[in-house]
C-alpha cells in the first residue's frame, strides 16, 4: 500500500518549493505572528491538501507543467487549513499536534487566534490576487464552512437527539469542503468545462467524508501515537462521530452516559466498550468505504500520467490508515 509521500512523489519539488513560498509570504509581518506561522509549518504535516492541489492541476495541465496561479492556490490551501488548525486547537485546548505544542501552548491564547486570524486574511488577500472571481468565491466559502463546522460541533455537544445528517454537514464543512472546492478551483484556471468541474468537487468532497470517517473510526480504535492526540479525545469531548451516533442505534444505553457527560467513573470506559462491542465500527468503515469508492469513480476521465496515478491511489490510502 502506498504511503503520503510516495502519493505525493510526483509534486515533492512542488512542495518543497511551496514550503519555501509559505514562508517568504508570511514573513513580512509581526515578529511573533511570523515566529507562530513559521512553528506551524514546521510543524511536519503531511502537506496533503496543498498535495492534492498540485497533482490535480499537473493531471489536468495539457502539458502536464505548473502555472503560477496554480501554484499560488496550492498555498492558499495550505494557508486555510493550517489558520483553521490554529483555531481549532484553541477552540479543543489541545496541548499538541503532530507532536508538536500548539500555538496557544507556545505563545498563549490570544497570539494563537490572532495568529490563526492572520493566516486567514493573508489567505484571502493572496485569493484576491489571483483575479478570478469564480476562485474567490470558492475559497470564501470554504473559510464561511470552517467556522460553521467548528460551531456547529460546540452547538450539538453531548447531544444524543442529533441526527446523522448533522454530522455530515459537520463533517463536510471542517473537512471536506476545503479539498473538494480546492479542486474545483484548480479546474476553474485550467478553464475546464462544468461537467468536470462538478467531478473534480465531487471528487474531493466524498474524499474529504471518507478521511473524516476514518479518523472518526480511528478515534476509536488507535492509539496515542498512531493519532497525535490522546484516544476516544473526540468521544470524552462529547463529539459526536459516525461509530458513536451508529452506537446509539443499537445500544440505547450509551446515550444515559453521553447526556451526563461521563461525570461518574468508569462512565467512559463504560461508553467505549458499548461502541466497540456492537456494529457501530464495522459500519463506519463500510460508510468510509463508499465514500472512497465515489470519490475514486469521480476522476475516470483524467488522462493517464503520474500525477493521475497518485490521485486515483488516494481513495485506497485514506481507507489503508484504519488497517
Amino acid at each position: 500500500m502506498a504511503t503520503v509521500a510516495e502519493l505525493l512523489q510526483p509534486v515533492e519539488a512542488d512542495l518543497d518549493a511551496l514550503l519555501a513560498d509559505l514562508r517568504s509570504l508570511i514573513g513580512a509581518g509581526h515578529p511573533i505572528l511570523q515566529a507562530a506561522a513559521e512553528h506551524l509549518f514546521a510543524a511536519g504535516g503531511k502537506r496533503l491538501r496543498p498535495g492534492i492541489v498540485l497533482l490535480l492541476s499537473r493531471a489536468i495541465s495539457p502539458t502536464g507543467e505548473l502555472g503560477q496561479r496554480h501554484r499560488r492556490l496550492a498555498e492558499i490551501t495550505e494557508m486555510i487549513h493550517t489558520a483553521s488548525l490554529v483555531h481549532d486547537d484553541v477552540v479543543d485546548e489541545a496541548s499538541t499536534r503532530r507532536g508538536v505544542a500548539t500555538v496557544h501552548s507556545r505563545f498563549n491564547h490570544r497570539v494563537a487566534v490572532l495568529a490563526g486570524d492572520f493566516l486567514f486574511a493573508q489567505a484571502s488577500w493572496h485569493l484576491a490576487n489571483l483575479d478570478d472571481l469564480e476562485v474567490v468565491k470558492l475559497l470564501s466559502r470554504v473559510i464561511m464552512d470552517l467556522a460553521d463546522g467548528e460551531v456547529r460541533q460546540g452547538l450539538y455537544r453531548y447531544d444524543t437527539g442529533q441526527s446523522f445528517e448533522t454530522y455530515l454537514d459537520k463533517s463536510y464543512c471542517k473537512t471536506a469542503s476545503l479539498i473538494a472546492n480546492s479542486a474545483r478551483a484548480a479546474g476553474v484556471l485550467s478553464g475546464l468545462p462544468t461537467q468536470n468541474l462538478d467531478e473534480l468537487y465531487r471528487f474531493g468532497r466524498q474524499l474529504g467524508l471518507a478521511f473524516q470517517v476514518v479518523d472518526d473510526i480511528l478515534d476509536f480504535t488507535g492509539d496515542d501515537q498512531q493519532l497525535g492526540k490522546p484516544a476516544a479525545s473526540d468521544l470524552a469531548s462529547g463529539y459526536l462521530t459516525a461509530p458513536a451516533l451508529y452506537a446509539l442505534e443499537e445500544r440505547p444505553a450509551l446515550a444515559g452516559l453521553i447526556e451526563r457527560e461521563f461525570s461518574k467513573d468508569g462512565d467512559l470506559e463504560q461508553a467505549l466498550e458499548l461502541v466497540r462491542g456492537c456494529e457501530a465500527i464495522p459500519r463506519s468503515r463500510a460508510l468510509a468505504e463508499g465514500f472512497a469508492r465515489e470519490a475514486g469513480e469521480a476522476l475516470g476521465w483524467l488522462t493517464t500520467s503520474d500525477a493521475s496515478r497518485a490521485l486515483k491511489g488516494l481513495p485506497d490510502f485514506v481507507l489503508s490508515r484504519l488497517y
